[in-house]
């Protein structure tokens, strides 16, 4: 319990353990002197009055010159102790002034920190010596990403972006480290690749539209636990030209299945004869496509087990690359089978291969489908998020067709598709990360991801005031991670002159801004679910909570102050300014860029990245601790993880707190 006090506390608990004790021995000495005089015949009103007096003088008087002793003491050796502990967690120098009363302790703390500052500098330059090749090695990596045009998106375990690209971040607006991509891409689509990959594909084709609309097509690639995701906003299974390969399809198609419609029997001559050239009908039509580049979406390399994942596959099926794209086929082959099974069938996928073809074979023990139902079902979109994508069209563009026929007794369902040559498949490019893992669940500060923003207002009171100007900084794993959010908020009301003259804003650069809506429901998408850091934050926190009833955006989201995680490192006492703060930890704001919204986001965040890892020192590791710590620094400012009450005034904090934010 004692070692959760800070030293002061403790240093006035020990005075105060003093005071009691001297007045316990005085009290214990006036009694035995009172004994001692009423032994001897001394009136008792006399001797009350003298041993009243001796005490008054004599309890007054220890407990002045202990209540002095103790002031002393606390203002020139607990405090500048606790300041001296603060400086060096943080690997700032301590003022020597501070310290003048604690004899070499000043000195020591100054050459220590000192000492600290040149290793920590020499460290500094051997990790930028070796970051450098890392760094001509990542501007590579951008370099020929950029110049395929591909956009590239890593994922862990859990879905979150880990890692992405310039161009990823032009496909897929409003993506960010840390969020779910299935925010940007359809489940349905990102679950049927990881089916495929689960097959025992090492990447497969994936084929989507984004959360606007746009379609992308590219690879998908298991990386570890989590995927890599190159895109491209290429239009995929665009056949061309459409009628003469649509004409040749549905001769092709309509040729092997007249078979079973004539009446009485067929030489089995004429029947192989009949096959055979229905076979070459196809082969043709590919040639044709690939002549006339309307193949371009089959140039995929895709396994048997990628096309078939899903399905019911028979055993022992031969090793095989076909050129298909793996998405639009394996969807095709599943919506057929999902129709076939809500016939009361049993279909089950095998293959037959030959030199340059394969054959998928999608059998059932019953009667043969009807070339009419066959057309039907092809007619329907496999993937009901792509409507304009039917079975036809995934045919066309493979060049190829599906029929219905019987052999040995199994109704089936016959799709060739050409053989490729067996290559081990080879990422096209190498390289080493070095990404952290963690997990989704754990709650160490410096892992978790941050917002650190700040606002500009109209005035000092949340409750009626209004913000003009709000900007944000995302930190991940301990770092900044580049992104970030700024914009002017159109009020709905004059700038006061005082508050113009604090930030700068004036009504005419608002005039044409985002109202309080927009900017928030934007700022919202921003920080998603990730932890608010700012500085005096109820005040912060306290503008958007009530704007949520004129919004409709609510932050419920954790939070945290810069002011306590101060406090917890330099004790109430200190002043905890944003400009004090940056001092102590030699931060400098740019005079232009203080009292704006980005440029005081920016000092906030620089100071609680020094603050965490100073509190990781002393223990407080833990989000939770963090918090729990915080609580007890309640006199000093209100926590903001609490919201305030209706009518509540959150205004900056009386006493040591700073002014309002920004």
């Amino acid at each position: 319990m004692l070692t959760r006090l800070s030293l002061r506390v403790r240093v006035l608990l020990v005075f105060a353990g003093l005071a009691a004790a001297i007045l316990a021995a005085l009290a214990a000495a006036l009694w035995v002197a009172g004994a001692s005089l009423s032994g001897r015949g001394v009136p008792m009103p006399a001797m009350l009055d003298a041993l009243a007096l001796a005490a008054l003088v004599a309890g007054l008087g220890a407990l002045g010159a202990i209540a002095w002793i103790w002031f002393l003491f606390d203002r020139n050796m607990a405090r500048p102790i606790e300041l001296l502990a603060g400086g060096l967690r943080t690997g700032q120098t301590p003022e020597i002034e501070e310290a003048r009363y604690l004899a070499d302790l000043g000195p020591a703390a100054r050459d220590a920190a000192g000492a600290r500052a040149r290793s920590a500098e020499a460290l500094a330059e051997a990790i930028a010596e070796h970051a450098t090749e890392l760094q001509r090695e990542k501007e590579t990596l951008e370099a020929i990403l950029a110049d395929i045009g591909a956009g590239a998106v890593m994922t862990d375990a859990a879905g979150r972006v880990v890692f992405y690209n310039a161009s990823a971040a032009h496909l897929l607006p409003g993506i960010a480290l840390d969020r779910q991509i299935g925010r940007h891409l359809p489940a349905a689509a990102l679950e049927a690749g990881a089916a495929r990959l689960a097959a025992g594909a090492s990447a497969t084709d994936l084929t989507c539209l984004t959360a606007q609309g746009q379609r992308l097509r590219g690879r998908m690639r298991r990386v570890d636990d989590g995927m890599l995701l190159i895109l491209h906003d290429r239009a995929p299974l665009r056949p061309a030209p459409r009628a003469l390969i649509e004409t040749l399809r549905r001769r092709a198609a309509t040729l092997v299945p007249m078979l079973g419609a004539l009446d009485g029997p067929m030489p089995p001559a004429l029947a192989q004869a009949i096959r055979a050239e229905g076979q070459g009908l196809a082969q043709a039509l590919r040639e044709l496509a690939a002549a006339t580049g309307a193949d371009d979406a089959s140039q995929g390399r895709a396994g048997l087990n990628e096309l078939g994942a899903g399905l019911d596959q028979a055993p022992d099926q031969p090793r095989l690359a076909l050129l298909a794209d793996a998405a639009g086929v394996n969807g095709l082959l599943r919506h057929l089978d999902r129709r076939l099974r809500q016939q009361g069938l049993a279909p089950r996928l095998a293959a037959e291969a030959e030199t340059s073809e394969a054959r998928l074979l999608l059998s059932w023990a019953g009667a043969p489908l009807p070339m009419d139902r066959l057309e039907t079902w092809l007619a329907e979109p496999p993937d009901p998020a792509q409507p304009e994508l039917t079975g036809h069209e995934i045919l066309a563009a493979h060049a190829t067709a599906i029929w219905s026929e019987v052999q040995d007794g199994q109704a089936r369902l016959v799709l060739p598709l050409p053989v490729v040559p067996d290559r081990a498949d080879s990422a096209g490019l190498t390289y080493d990360f070095a990404l952290a893992r963690r997990g989704a669940g754990q709650a160490r500060l410096a892992d978790r991801t941050c917002v650190v923003f700040d606002t500009e207002t109209t005035g000092l009171d949340p409750a009626s005031d209004r913000i003009v100007q709000i900007a944000g900084l995302r930190i991940a794993r301990g770092r900044l991670t580049g992104e970030r959010f700024e914009t002017l908020v159109n009020p709905g009301r004059p700038i006061p002159a005082g508050a113009t003259a604090v930030h700068g804003i004036t009504d005419a650069m608002v005039q044409d801004a985002p109202d309080m809506t927009a900017a928030l429901t934007a700022f919202r998408h921003f920080a998603g679910e990730a932890l608010l850091v700012a500085h005096n934050a109820p005040f912060d926190m306290g503008l958007l909570r009530h704007a949520a009833a004129e919004t409709g955006v609510h932050f419920d989201n954790q939070v945290l102050d810069t002011i306590l995680l101060s406090a917890m490192l330099w004790g109430q006492s200190a002043p905890h300014s944003l400009d004090a703060l940056t001092g102590r930890l030699g931060i400098t704001i740019e005079p232009e860029a203080r009292h704006t919204a980005m440029g005081d986001a920016r000092a906030t965040a620089d100071a609680y990245l020094r603050l965490i890892a100073a509190l990781e020192a002393k223990g407080l590791a833990q989000f939770e601790d963090v918090l729990a710590e915080a609580r007890r620094h309640r006199r000093l400012i209100e926590d903001a993880n609490r919201p305030a009450a209706p009518g509540a005034q959150g205004g900056p904090p009386a006493g040591p707190a700073p002014g309002p934010a920004g």
